[in-house]
């Protein structure tokens, strides 16, 4: 699909402020009262990171380096592309980290079918989430999301729309634009959550993974899309994940409901664009840099959560978001202790970014995981010393491909 113009050097840097002060103003309007005392994620690090198949002009180029994990695992590009990927026969899905494979399939992603993408859901029961209720705090009063301003490239361009294909059908999720700290200024990363991207302990890496910022810029509705131009549905284009990395913990004990693996429920895509050479960064002129100390919910006064919830009320064609002052949530005392704050938005607002403000820059503190089924708050995972080992893994070896 075919990207906008990319706007001058000092435009770029125009929206980019815009963006953030838009985030900044946005964080500074609501505040509740939360008293909450997190605790610091401390295993060790991990450097769970996986390859894909690389791609250009419409015809899938497989990288010497992973041609023969292809064959290995007995995938022809060729029946891949042409429906060999919708079998999830489960001795055939592959989960290993190391197996991750998503060549393009040009065309794909036409318009309707990323309008017809249902959420990717993760509903916590009751139980689960009144498990340790003496280190959590009370269940926040929920808060309405409002919908945010068009066009979105002017006040939240690094946000977006993550699409792909599993067992159940075409799904959708949300994600950010982050900073690629040794490619400064031409970053090609991606934010989510893990359960975007990997099924978690029961399943596998899911397919045909693309990211679309700025989806739908104007805020259209569905009839308008109808008949809507490709540059208004997805303004900077379809960029597809090449390469993606999510925690070991998520791949492990990942559940439907977030399981064990949701304090660590995050992913990195390193994507590329279906046209043109330029770096996601350039190209949308806005991304965020991940604060990855961990803060405590204690110290932080307003966390902000933006999205594209899909699940009714909602219909995953218009961007949202909610801001709260964060408290605690405590799953298990085995597991590092999550975000949690007020919130409506529902299923493909997953993956989504928290954003804070530190020092007067708007940080990507945490992502949308998992909530309960009446929809009234979400929960994200603290990023530690996990989640900023698998970053760097994922930027030192793939972030200048």
């Amino acid at each position: 699909m075919r990207s906008i113009r990319t706007p001058a050097a000092s435009r770029r840097g125009r929206r980019t402020a815009l963006v953030a002060t838009g985030l900044v103003a946005a964080l500074a309007l609501t505040a509740t009262a939360c008293n909450s005392d997190d605790t610091k994620a401390s295993a060790e690090p991990d450097t769970t990171t996986s390859q894909a198949a690389d791609t250009g002009d419409g015809k899938v180029k497989i990288p010497a380096d992973i041609a023969s994990k292809l064959k290995d695992h007995g995938i022809d590009v060729d029946k891949w592309a042409s429906g060999g990927w919708k079998d999830w026969d489960k001795d055939k899905w592959l989960s290993e980290a190391k197996d991750f494979v998503n060549p393009v399939i040009k065309g794909l992603w036409k318009p309707e079918r990323m309008k017809s993408a249902k959420e990717a859901n993760k509903t916590v029961s009751t139980k689960d989430a009144a498990a340790d209720q003496g280190v959590s705090d009370p269940d926040p009063a929920p808060v309405e999301a409002t919908a945010e301003k068009t066009p979105y490239h002017d006040h939240a361009a690094p946000v977006g729309k993550v699409f792909f294909d599993s067992p159940e059908g075409s799904m959708v999720c949300s994600g950010t634009v982050i900073k690629d700290v040794n490619h400064p200024g031409k970053s090609n990363l991606v934010w989510t959550a893990g359960h975007c991207v990997h099924a978690g302990q029961n399943g596998g890496w899911y397919r045909n993974i693309a990211f679309v910022p700025a989806y739908n810029d104007l805020g259209k509705s569905e009839s308008q899309l109808s008949s809507a131009s490709r540059s208004q549905i997805a303004p900077y284009g379809q960029w597809w994940a090449n390469w993606a990395s999510t925690s070991s913990q998520w791949i492990q004990g990942g559940s439907e409901t977030g399981g064990a693996g949701a304090a660590y429920d995050y992913a990195i895509l390193h994507v590329k664009p279906e046209q043109g050479s330029k770096s996601l960064e350039e190209t949308v002129g806005a991304a965020l840099d991940v604060d990855f100390s961990a803060p405590s919910a204690t110290e932080v006064a307003k966390m902000g959560a933006w999205g594209y919830p899909a699940a009714a009320p909602y219909n995953g064609l218009k961007m949202f978001k909610c801001i709260d002052r964060p408290g605690r949530l405590s799953l298990s005392t085995s597991l590092p202790t999550m975000y949690r704050i007020g919130c409506t938005m529902t299923g493909g607002s997953s993956g989504g970014g928290w954003f804070r403000v530190v020092n007067g820059k708007t940080e990507l503190v945490s992502n949308t995981s998992i909530g309960p089924s009446d929809n009234t708050w979400l929960a994200g995972p603290q990023l530690g010393r996990n989640a900023e080992a698998l970053y760097e893994n994922m930027s030192k070896t793939y972030g200048g491909q």
